[in-house]
């Protein structure tokens, strides 16, 4: 299995913290956020190659900040000693990204990955078992996570991505960012897709949709074939503006002080 890293975005609503650094790279709690999910990925024997996507504004960022961390020899980076590989997405400013689809597609074609890939948000931060989360996919197949917001206002549930799913756990409804949905489990930015699915990212932009947001191609893909939920219930912090931030901040700031 490979891991792709998502971190190709230009953080605009953090802004003026992203002004020379990546989202990904912004310290939360004393190292950066990509490093709390690389710290979950890298123990996984699963997984044997890690893939980290930037656009080419941050690429510099990214490549000094693998060189710093390849020093690290007492670090789980250093214990594991998988190999970690940034692959620059070519765009320079938000007027010609790729999206995050088109990202996703980018370095599948790039790497020439053919294997089960787990994608992640490099802006994201899981309080996850991921070997549940492996062993429910090893079950089910193609799955995607995501977090029960039961209680949230709904206007902040329409941000998202909201899902239904069958007493089988199966994916049989799927609406990005509706005001009308009364589900309340949300897509998280945390999905496996099996080597044998990759071809209908494909077939999605061929057909010209969008290549933005992952939530329309979950939307269009749950109607092609079965796709399974795994429900977080550990803690989830999706980094997309100061408020989200400081959460996450203080949250793992507390948490560290606790130990």
């Amino acid at each position: 299995m490979k891991a792709l890293i998502l971190g190709a975005g230009y953080g605009v609503r953090l802004y003026p913290l992203t002004k020379n650094t990546p989202k990904p790279l912004l310290d939360v709690a004393g190292k950066p956020v990509m490093e709390w999910t690389l710290e979950m990925l890298l123990p996984r024997k699963e997984i044997d190659k890690i893939y980290i996507i930037s656009n080419h504004h941050f690429y510099e960022n990214y490549l000094n900040w693998l060189k710093k961390k390849k020093t690290e020899k007492k670090t789980v980076f250093g214990k594991w000693g998988k190999k970690i590989i940034i692959i620059d997405d070519n765009s320079k400013s938000t007027d010609d990204k790729l999206g995050a689809l088109g990202d996703i597609h980018f370095a599948i074609k790039k790497a020439a990955i053919k294997d089960d890939i787990l994608i992640v948000a490099g802006d994201n931060i899981f309080e996850l078992n991921l070997a549940d989360f492996l062993k429910y996919f090893n079950t089910k197949g193609t799955c995607i996570g995501l977090k029960d917001l039961k209680g949230t206002d709904r206007s902040i549930l329409s941000q998202y991505g909201l899902v239904t799913l069958d007493k089988e756990k199966r994916v049989v409804d799927f609406e990005e960012k509706s005001p009308t949905s009364t589900s309340t489990l949300v897509a998280i930015c945390l999905y496996i897709f099996a080597k044998r699915d990759l071809k209908l990212i494909d077939e999605y932009l061929d057909d010209g949709f969008n290549p933005d947001a992952p939530g329309f191609y979950l939307q269009w893909l749950h109607k092609k074939k079965e796709i399974y939920g795994y429900i977080l219930k550990e803690r989830w912090f999706d980094i997309g503006d100061i408020d989200s931030y400081k959460k996450a901040s203080d949250y793992f700031s507390r948490k560290i002080k606790r130990k």
